[in-house]
């Protein structure tokens, strides 16, 4: 049961990181012009992000503006795009194998140790597309810093980091850690499949294996009817006892005794059985 919520919990982890990493390709809020120096005051805020460019002006108009030419784009920025569009690729295939190996899902119920490599492969694809949002996510970020911090570029042409790298990378973070707990149900084949409860307990006694053949049918059965199994007190003499209970209290007193003296069966407490 913990593990199928462990399960239940990296997948929606994983879907959450997905729908974060999904806004944060597509909204142009990566680098957001600064507000510094002499552009501490202006109607104008510009924003860039991995498919457009946008301006904010102050009277309320928002226009944006779609890069024509996608060869003619700096190497870091295509890498950028390709990253996120194959991070995104990889959360939805994740997504998809692992509804089929979760414990929750009727698919492959048949084989367990499938279901389970199943599980843990949805697990690693969850973790390797967060590792691949975050990336580009990480390098944009170095790359806004150094060039803010750098005094040959003035100040109206400084960026500051923009609200698509904060949600890039938390996403990034989620869907990594919702992987790794997908793949820890790998880890439960060692154990001989999911499910399945190893030694002894209830209904049988400790030291007697379930699994056990014709030792597990005799422990159980002495477990009902220890009686039988300890060579109890007969049933006839227990007959005549009952008849010669009329001569007198003290008779009766005396026999109450000798029958009182119960055997017991193999480790067990058969007091209240006779």
């Amino acid at each position: 049961m913990a593990s199928a919520a462990l399960e239940l919990i990296g997948f929606f982890l994983g879907l959450l990181g997905l729908l974060g990493t999904l806004v944060a390709t597509v909204l142009p809020y990566w680098q957001i012009s600064a507000h510094i120096g002499s552009n501490i005051v202006t109607a104008v805020a510009n924003m860039r992000g991995l498919w457009m460019e946008c301006v904010y002006q102050s009277t309320g108009a928002f226009q944006c503006e779609t890069y024509n030419s996608m060869l003619a784009l700096p190497s870091d920025l295509q890498a950028s795009r390709a990253l996120m569009v194959i991070s995104l690729v990889l959360s939805v295939l994740a997504i998809g194998i692992a509804a089929l190996g979760m414990q929750c899902t009727i698919c492959l119920e048949d084989s367990g140790a499938v279901k389970s490599r199943v599980a843990g492969a949805g697990g690693g694809l969850f973790f390797t597309a967060g590792f691949l949002a975050l990336i580009p996510v990480a390098w944009t970020t170095h790359e806004v810093v150094q060039t803010f911090y750098r005094p040959t570029i003035p100040s109206s042409m400084k960026f500051e980091l923009g609200e698509c790298l904060y949600v890039g990378l938390a996403s990034a973070l989620i869907s990594m850690l919702g992987g790794g707990m997908l793949c820890v149900s790998c880890c439960e084949e060692r154990d001989g499949g999911r499910g399945r409860r190893q030694g002894g307990g209830y209904p049988y006694p400790a030291g007697g294996g379930v699994s056990g053949g014709a030792g597990a049918r005799t422990t159980s059965q002495t477990y009902r009817n220890p009686t039988l199994q300890a060579g109890g007190i007969n049933p006839a003499s227990r007959g005549q006892t009952l008849i010669r209970s009329g001569t007198g209290s003290s008779e009766l007193s005396t026999h109450g005794l000798q029958g009182a003296k119960k055997p017991a069966a193999a480790g067990y407490d058969i007091t209240g059985y006779v």
